[in-house]
């Protein structure tokens, strides 16, 4: 029997950037814990962190380009965003991005590519939704498949 703790673990690590709901889901769900609260609160914990990045852009951005210099360079994720941005936009950055670069990335980035605080919580919260869905069905029945094959 799951405990709380386990839960609450679950949604610590899905609201860890670079420790994304595409690991926590089916490790939850590996680890026995129900798949359908392991989903539900792995995808509040990844949004809430998507919150504060949204809200708290400008602070971010300037405290990067200010002590760590990031926002000068122009990295391989970066590369990656902008052309996923040119060829579909928003809504193409927010759905692919998180399994080219991560939730709290694509948030970001999408933001420093002129997206409002709206539009990108909007297609960030669509995107969350589609993947823990798509983690959360794919870990179950992966398992159960994997069981049945074994015995």
């Amino acid at each position: 029997m799951a405990t709380l703790w386990e839960y609450i673990v679950v949604f610590l690590l899905a609201a860890t950037p670079w420790f994304e709901m595409a690991a926590v889901i089916p490790l939850g769900i590996v680890r026995g814990l129900q798949p359908l609260l392991v989903v539900i609160l792995a995808f509040i914990g990844n949004l809430s962190t998507i919150i504060l990045v949204v809200y708290l852009f400008e602070k971010i951005q300037a405290y990067l380009v200010k002590k760590k210099g990031i926002m000068k360079e122009d990295n391989k994720r970066q590369r990656r965003a902008k052309k996923i941005w040119n060829k579909y936009g928003l809504p193409g950055l927010a759905i692919i991005g998180p399994l080219l670069i991560g939730t709290h990335i694509s948030a970001f980035l999408g933001m420093s590519l002129g997206a409002t605080k709206n539009w990108t919580l909007l297609w960030m919260t669509i995107s969350l939704v589609l993947w823990s869905v798509v983690f959360g069905v794919g870990a179950y029945y992966g398992i159960e498949t994997f069981k049945t094959m074994m015995g």
